[in-house]
């Protein structure tokens, strides 16, 4: 079995880790890394033992496949790139700033038989990949995803940053159009929203609260749902599940009885967990967990919570 050549593009705080999970990954080989900050890359490299290369056209000359983790704004120029050098590519979340945007890099992959896998995390989270089994039809979901303020990902607001990590897992829970939108967002710290909140209905009947803050005191990341048979409250941050469920009447009772019961669920290492399917992917020829196509479905889900708070903004000036 080849090793597959793979390079990072972009190895600042979350870039790094990428280019540390392949140099552990087998069958692959981390043939380069490259950064716009050449210092920046030249301590990675020395780090790692990784050569850096000078420019996207060299990094790409030597590779098969590549993780770009840069600044949102750069990633459709950059993702073009590479699919039109002939890569597969895994770019982090969200895939690009705009719809236009993700549809060109959608199509292009599809045209030159490429992988786009988009990363959002949280689909390998073992809290979810073990929950969402028993998860059936939905009614009520409630999320809730804060966090202090990192200074990072400030080229775009909370909608882009956290929440679109959840309105993911919502379009996994539900499988169901939307049929409208409520939000409201305020910017606190950065000149973006950075706090919101949103209140989505699907065809299926199913309602979604969703919370995002990147400015709170506490890190938090639970989504609670409820549903004909159950209740499930799933706690990211802490790998641990309550999980309710109906059963029949004891005999004479005219209530239903309800089991609950806890769950801890072994610490996933997320990310490790979404490189390999990558490489799964590349090396297979198969769809990834998290498609482009996917990256999209969730992009234009966010562009219309953004619009609404647009909105929702312009009428308090």
């Amino acid at each position: 079995m080849k090793d597959i050549r793979i390079g990072v593009v972009g190895v600042g705080h979350l870039g790094r880790f990428h280019a540390e999970k392949y140099q552990q990954a087998a069958g692959v080989e981390l043939v380069g890394i490259h950064d716009i900050d050449p210092g920046q890359a030249q301590k990675v490299g020395n780090e790692l033992g990784v050569p850096v290369a000078g420019g996207l056209d060299e990094l790409f000359q030597k590779c098969q496949a590549v993780s770009i983790a840069t600044p949102t704004t750069s990633h459709f120029a950059i993702t073009r790139q590479a699919l039109e050098s002939g890569l597969d590519v895994l770019v982090e979340k969200p895939i690009t700033t705009t719809v236009n945007e993700a549809e060109i890099l959608v199509e292009l992959a599809r045209e030159r038989n490429r992988i786009l896998q988009v990363g959002l995390l949280e689909r390998f989270n073992p809290v979810f990949t073990e929950s969402r089994k028993h998860l059936k039809s939905p009614r009520f979901i409630e999320v809730h995803r804060l966090s202090p303020f990192s200074f990072r990902s400030l080229d775009i607001d909370v909608i882009l940053d956290l929440m679109i990590h959840d309105l993911d897992l919502v379009h996994e829970i539900t499988n169901s159009p939307i049929t409208s939108i409520d939000a409201v967002g305020v910017p606190v710290i950065s000149q973006q929203t950075d706090i919101a909140n949103v209140r989505i209905h699907f065809a299926s009947g199913a309602v979604a609260n969703l919370t995002a803050s990147r400015v709170s005191l506490n890190q938090e990341r639970r989504i609670r749902i409820f549903q004909p048979d159950g209740y499930f409250s799933l706690d990211f941050s802490n790998f641990s599940a309550t999980i309710c469920h109906r059963k029949a009447p004891a005999d004479g009772s005219p209530l239903p009885r309800v089991t609950a019961r806890e769950v801890k669920f072994p610490k996933g290492d997320s990310l490790r967990l979404e490189i390999e399917d990558f490489i799964a992917a590349v090396r297979e020829r198969k769809a990834p967990e998290v498609s482009g196509e996917d990256g999209l479905r969730v992009l234009r889900s966010a562009i219309r919570v953004k619009e609404v708070i647009r909105q929702q903004q312009s009428e308090w000036l």
